[in-house]
């Protein structure tokens, strides 16, 4: 039985890939007058904005202003995002039965501010580690084990949720368990993990048992 559930945001509690993706197409128009395919930019899902734009080639003198007109388009997007069916309710449960929750993101705190807490789930969500925390992020395991210090959770009685591969790695170089957020992972079959779960509800299963 777990003690302890860690959420990965974006593809765990919200759905925001056509978000991320046309406010980086947005941005990268702006720079570099180049159109970029949709599937081009998912690779930029779960990792920080500055990493993801460093792999784009962006120089390092540039990466700042570029996240920030990332940011800036967001907002014209931020209609595309939405709480996964189930989350709230799951959530709500978890907090009535005092499970250790928080959330594990590699959004900034800026940007879990303008993304997620206008949801209003942040107050079933008291522990929190975004990129600003660590020096390292996903897939190393510096955040979760970040998670676990101001929590003081065990990790094995933890399990981290996410939608990535990156998620994955982290959790298990972290010691603690994985489980897949099929609802918003776009390559399930790359992903090797025993817990595999279809929707939000399958997690209460895992705390129960």
């Amino acid at each position: 039985m777990y003690k302890t559930v860690i959420f990965d945001v974006d593809g765990t509690l919200i759905d925001t890939e056509v978000a991320v993706i046309n406010s980086l197409q947005k941005a990268l128009m702006e720079y570099r007058n180049k159109e970029y395919a949709f599937e081009q930019l998912q690779f930029v899902l779960g990792i920080p904005g500055a990493r993801s734009l460093k792999q784009l080639g962006i120089p390092d003198e540039d990466i700042d202003r570029v996240n920030e007109r990332w940011n800036f388009f967001m907002k014209e997007f931020s209609h595309f995002i939405k709480v996964f069916p189930e989350i709230t309710e799951l959530l709500e449960s978890l907090m009535e039965n005092k499970i250790v929750v928080g959330i594990v993101t590699s959004k900034t705190r800026k940007e879990l501010a303008d993304d997620f807490v206008p949801f209003g789930l942040m107050k079933y969500l008291p522990h929190i580690v975004c990129a600003d925390d660590t020096a390292n992020h996903k897939p190393h395991p510096d955040p979760i084990l970040k998670f676990l210090e101001i929590s003081g959770a065990v990790p094995s009685n933890s399990i981290y949720i996410g939608d990535t591969i990156y998620d994955m790695e982290c959790a298990q170089s972290s010691g603690v368990d994985f489980g897949l957020a099929l609802w918003g992972c776009k390559n399930p079959d790359s992903i090797l993990t025993q817990k595999k779960l279809s929707n939000p509800k399958d997690i209460w299963g895992l705390i129960t048992s």
